[in-house]
């Protein structure tokens, strides 16, 4: 007869690959895990796990009895969400992961409210790409993300909160600087500085304007930014344009202010979500969450059709 807890061995294992980790995260032994992993390949008559693999793998039909094993872990949550929800409890752990465009802006305006609100509520935050994102949301080390989309992945729920601008920064000196209209095709040019790969918003800028970045002679060094603030500073110093969310704008001095500029033809948006498991389990506190982000924002970023919103993917 399965087990739940024999489930959650095996869910352990897959998200972390290794037995030993497992069995740390599941408070037990490792031969205690690992026997009880291989009782039930007995009884199933089946094998999970490529052992001759490392890090180890689930066979093909391992991932298929790991994934309906998330889904049956996460409707039993629900029960104990029902008995919190009954008797009123907002309690729990949430584990939030956020891209890097997003995090030194927006945590500052929701997080600390949050937690002051409701205290019993475990809060961990992660900045990380997308990629990752979606990545520890499929292997259950997240509860849910905050990021740009649409993401269009199958086994992810989007829930949309905001829509920023994408708005145009440039150094005093550069041509756009002072030009009356910007269009969007003013920025296909190699004068842009970029973020590196595996950044959402450098996808959504190179969507935007078309441009390859085959040719970068006229910036002064070949760079890829981790953060829009390097970037920005780097403009600063050694000229040419990058473009920027509206959120890091919000908080600008004056002087840098002055070098944001918004595009005349077209208002490119994107879109900011919370992501999380179709199956997850705690919807009381993703509705929290998304509530408190919600009312932090300016009533003009919460309207999807103050422009065109720029898909990345």
């Amino acid at each position: 007869m399965i087990t739940l807890t024999q489930l959650e061995y095996i869910v352990a294992v897959d998200t972390f690959r290794h037995f030993g980790r497992a069995a740390e995260h599941c408070f037990i032994t490792q031969p205690t895990l690992s026997m009880q992993i291989k009782k039930l390949e007995e009884d199933l008559e089946i094998i999970i796990f490529d052992r001759s693999k490392q890090p180890l793998i689930p066979t093909d039909v391992g991932k298929r009895i790991i994934q309906q094993s998330r889904i049956v872990l996460q409707e039993t949550e629900k029960v104990n969400d029902i008995v919190k929800d009954h008797k009123n409890l907002i309690s729990g752990e949430l584990k939030i992961g956020i891209i890097p465009t997003l995090a030194p802006y927006l945590l500052p305006l929701f997080i600390g409210n949050y937690k002051r609100k409701y205290p019993n509520i475990q809060i961990t935050v992660q900045e990380l790409t997308t990629e990752n994102i979606v990545d520890h949301l499929q292997r259950d080390l997240l509860d849910v993300g905050i990021l740009v989309t649409p993401l269009k992945e199958e086994r992810i729920n989007e829930r949309p909160i905001f829509y920023e601008e994408m708005l145009l920064y440039s150094h005093q000196k550069h041509p756009l600087h002072d030009k009356p209209n910007i269009k969007v095709k003013d920025i296909a040019t190699p004068e842009i500085w970029l973020l590196s790969d595996g950044h959402c918003f450098r996808h959504q800028v190179i969507n935007l304007c078309s441009f390859k970045g085959a040719s970068n002679e006229a910036l002064p060094f070949y760079f890829e930014a981790g953060s829009l603030e390097t970037l920005m500073n780097i403009i600063d110093k050694e000229g040419g344009i990058t473009l920027i969310p509206e959120l890091a704008s919000v908080e600008m001095g004056e002087n840098r202010k002055s070098h944001v500029r918004h595009f005349s033809d077209v208002t490119p948006i994107r879109e900011v979500s919370l992501v999380y498991s179709r199956h997850f389990a705690k919807n009381k506190l993703v509705d929290l969450l998304w509530k408190e982000i919600h009312a932090a924002m300016p009533n003009e970023l919460l309207d999807g059709k103050r422009g065109t919103i720029v898909e990345w993917k």
